[in-house]
């Protein structure tokens, strides 16, 4: 344990204030009392503290300014935001129970008053509050009457705050509590439950007990008490202590023993003191710091000091929490944008300034765009529409507005007055609707399980309630959706990029859980705000093939404007039949591949009309593989017509470009300019596929204004690789071949910044992965008829697995 110096304007020692995470290293103290406990000022002051160059900044803010308090919380609840509420303010009085919201923006703060509808929690201090988006969790606390056990939940939709009812659970509840700690564990089986301990109760003594708050599916809350696994190496009881969740373990701490529970195994952890209580603290990377309160030294005095323990010296001496440190740290590598929990582990410093550099060029070159298209507004006077506008219906102020939204095509907008009226329906679109939800139901409620998936036996098959008929169906309506869009499609910010699934499904779902989902109106859902790209290979070489498409059609069809599907190289029956889409279809349906109407050839149908490139914000090209040798311009694409049959031995131009998109790879070397021959792509031995040069690159991206190539085709082993500043490859199925590589996925946000957000290798010991193809082609004499394989297609299949990207840099650069 360390004491950690901050500079700058250095806030007064104090006692029951805040700290949050606002942003990636950045901090937001506010409140608090200074001076001793016979004689303290209470404060409403803020103060931003940069944990990287270790520095105080006083706010002054503006607005509905807060009254000072104390013994209140505060949470971070977007990128610079935060929510407090509730705490005293002297002299026996409480703050009042509204909710107050600071923004920070540049070196300014505005608080303003949320309105809430309907009875509040009343006032309280010592209280604790979670978010589990988009519920705002209100928990226990004094009322100046008593304490008490009661849960509030506040519902927050985008920039609005609706107060929801009192939760009413049916199950065990804990006693009554005040200064008690809770905070959300976000891995393991815990994921998304609010966990609560200790605290004082109605008779002054102290708690020692662990609490999980969860909802679930069908809109339910209820508590769980948490088993101790020896009842020998229980906890300490304490009050005003505070926690913290680092993956699923659980970090409480005080002037008694700094304990670990472990929310998995159910084990306590003791350890060394940390003199601290009434105190804040956080976590970045592996540290956990701690602020303010008072020690055992000086019991009535707080103290201004900061203590920084570093976690993976703390836990070395027991492998089994140090294990779990570590992991969680590699499930965090770029991990977020922001997280109020969890700042991302940006263990790789070098890739860190890497892509602080490639952030802060993608931002200049945005705002010189801006910047020209702002003069060239003005001279042609052009405006752009969006192609939706949100239409809400509430007739009553508790009803949930949440199910009152909708989108609405703006061409359909001038009619939605007449729907207006309560209790109108339109039977035609409720009619549509619900046979388009019913279709997609068993999809959803079979394959859409990111909370789910650690219950899924080893090699079950998923698809078993899925029948071939719904399947068909599903195509059918995700091919009349395709067959409208263009071949080159145009996206906005804020967006996520998915490489390569390749069948690993429980690597979806890991995403899924860990990066939130495309669901609607969940906690851990995302659709509302984020589009979501995927760069082609769902198919191949892994053994949950099926249920990757198929969930990523019933999500288009879903969110057909919000998921947006590219055609891999794999979406290509000539290759699918040799790499195991073909074996997987016959074991899972027992189909014949070569009849017209199996599923096989239905999905590889679809296929034909997946669209080959999309550009992001004008500035940003996304692709399966890469740009070859022959596009000069995106516009070249746009003249290619779908249906779209992959040709290997090109003789178009258009046939050219297809295949060069979807096969070609970029340079190794940083600095090697030319093209160059790419053989291990070859497949054929067409002499076609090339990997594309620095030369090349800037050429394209000059001439088509653009900023950036992403693209996948290549497992890299951090799961994602930067060639210079212009090409970023991104690879989302980890242990490729049993390589070992990370999977990754990139998250661009509102304002440009391009953030990688990895999953270690999965640790699944009894689940087989990947298909063997060469014992696949071996089987029954009715199999090999299914699949009729030639004697060539079993010598790609005994081709080994791509290897990853390894980056060569150049010999000066090396020693510069």
């Amino acid at each position: 344990m360390e004491t950690v110096t901050f500079g700058g304007d250095n806030p007064q020692p104090r006692f029951g204030h805040t700290i949050c995470v606002i942003a990636p290293n950045k901090i937001a103290l506010f409140g608090g009392a200074v001076g001793d406990t016979g004689k303290y000022i209470i404060t409403g002051d803020v103060y931003i503290g940069d944990v990287i160059q270790r520095k105080w900044k006083r706010i002054e803010a503006s607005g509905s300014v807060p009254t000072n308090r104390a013994a209140h919380q505060a949470l971070a609840i977007e990128l610079n935001q935060m929510i407090i509420f509730g705490g005293a303010v002297g002299g026996g009085g409480l703050a009042d129970d509204n909710l107050f919201v600071f923004e920070l923006r540049d070196d300014t703060g505005t608080w303003v008053t949320v309105p809430v509808i309907g009875t509040t929690p009343g006032r309280r201090y010592g209280h604790t509050m979670v978010l589990i988006k988009p519920y705002l969790i209100v928990f226990g606390g004094n009322t100046g009457q008593e304490p008490v056990n009661d849960v509030w939940e506040f519902q927050l939709w985008r920039n609005l705050h609706i107060h929801g009812p009192k939760l009413e659970c049916s199950s065990e509840l804990p006693c009554v509590r005040v200064y008690h700690s809770a905070a959300l564990c976000n891995t393991g089986s815990a994921s998304g439950m609010m966990v609560a301990f200790g605290g004082r109760t109605s008779d002054q003594s102290a708690l020692n007990d662990t609490w999980g708050l969860r909802r679930h599916r069908d809109g339910r809350w209820d508590w769980v008490r948490a088993p101790y696994k020896n009842q020998n190496e229980i906890p300490a009881q304490r009050y005003q202590h505070s926690t913290l969740f680092f993956g699923n373990i659980d970090v409480v701490g005080e002037t008694l023993p700094f304990e670990i529970y472990d929310t998995e195994s159910s084990e306590w952890y003791k350890f060394q003191s940390i003199q601290r209580f009434r105190h804040s603290s956080w976590l970045v990377d592996q540290f956990l710091y701690l602020h303010g309160g008072f020690d055992s030294d000086q019991p009535n005095i707080p103290t201004e000091g900061i203590l920084r323990l570093d976690l993976n010296k703390r836990f070395a001496q027991t492998p089994q929490l140090l294990r779990q440190l570590n992991t969680v740290r590699n499930d965090n590598t770029f991990m977020q944008s922001f997280n109020p929990r969890a700042t991302p582990n940006l263990s790789n410093n070098s890739t860190q300034e890497q892509f602080r550099k490639t952030n802060q060029q993608t931002q200049q070159k945005n705002q010189q765009s801006q910047q020209q298209g702002r003069v060239s507004s003005a001279n042609n006077k052009n405006v752009r529409l969006a192609n939706q506008a949100l239409v809400a219906m509430v007739y009553g102020s508790e009803e949930d507005i949440i199910n009152q939204v909708k989108k609405v095509p703006i061409d359909k907008l001038q009619d939605e007055h007449k729907k207006l009226g309560a209790g109108f329906q339109d039977p035609n679109s409720q009619n549509k609707s619900q046979l388009v939800e019913q279709m997609l139901a068993p999809f959803l409620q079979n394959l859409l399980l990111p909370k789910d998936y650690q219950s899924i036996p080893p090699n079950s098959n998923l698809m078993t309630g899925i029948k071939k008929d719904f399947i068909i169906k599903l195509c059918d309506e995700v091919q009349r959706i395709l067959e409208k869009e263009p071949i080159v499609l145009r996206l906005r910010r804020p967006i996520k990029i998915y490489g390569n699934l390749n069948g690993q499904y429980l690597d979806l779902m890991r995403f899924f859980d860990h990066f939130k989902a495309p669901y609607d109106n969940l906690y851990n859902g995302d659709i509302d705000s984020q589009d979501y790209l995927f760069l082609g290979d769902y198919v191949d070489r892994g053994t949950r093939s099926l249920e990757i498409i198929l969930l990523l059609f019933t999500l288009k069809v879903k969110y057909g404007d919000q998921i947006h599907l590219l055609r891999g190289h794999h979406e290509d029956p000539k290759i699918n039949k040799i790499f195991g889409f073909a074996d997987e279809c016959f074991l899972k349906y027992a189909e014949d591949i070569n009849d017209p109407n199996s599923i096989y050839q239905r999905v590889n149908r679809v296929f034909q009309y997946m669209p080959l490139a999309a550009v992001i914000e004008d500035k940003i090209f996304c692709v399966h593989g890469g740009i070859g040798q022959t596009i000069r311009t995106i516009d070249e694409i746009e003249l290619i017509q779908k249906p779209l049959q992959i040709v290997h031995d090109p003789v178009t131009y258009q046939q050219k470009i297809a295949l060069e998109l979807l096969w070609s790879d970029p340079c190794l070397n940083e600095e090697e300019l030319e093209n160059l021959p790419n053989v291990e792509r070859d497949l054929f031995q067409n002499k076609s596929i090339i990997r594309f040069g620095n030369n090349r690159i800037a050429k394209f991206l000059q001439e088509n204004n653009l900023n950036m190539i992403i693209r996948s085709h290549e497992p890299t082993n951090e799961g994602f690789e930067r060639l210079n500043n212009s090409v970023i490859t991104i690879f989302s199925c980890s242990d490729y071949g049993k390589c070992g590589n990370k999977g990754a996925i990139l998250s661009i946000t509102k304002r440009g910044d391009i953030i990688p957000k990895v999953i270690p290798t999965a640790n699944l010991i009894n689940e087989a992965r990947w298909l063997n193809l060469e014992d696949a082609a071996q089987r029954t004499q009715g199999f090999v008829k299914s699949v009729d394989i030639n004697n060539d297609e079993l010598q790609y299949r005994r081709r080994p697995f791509t290897p990853s990207r390894q980056k060569r840099i150049g010999s000066q650069k090396q020693f510069k």
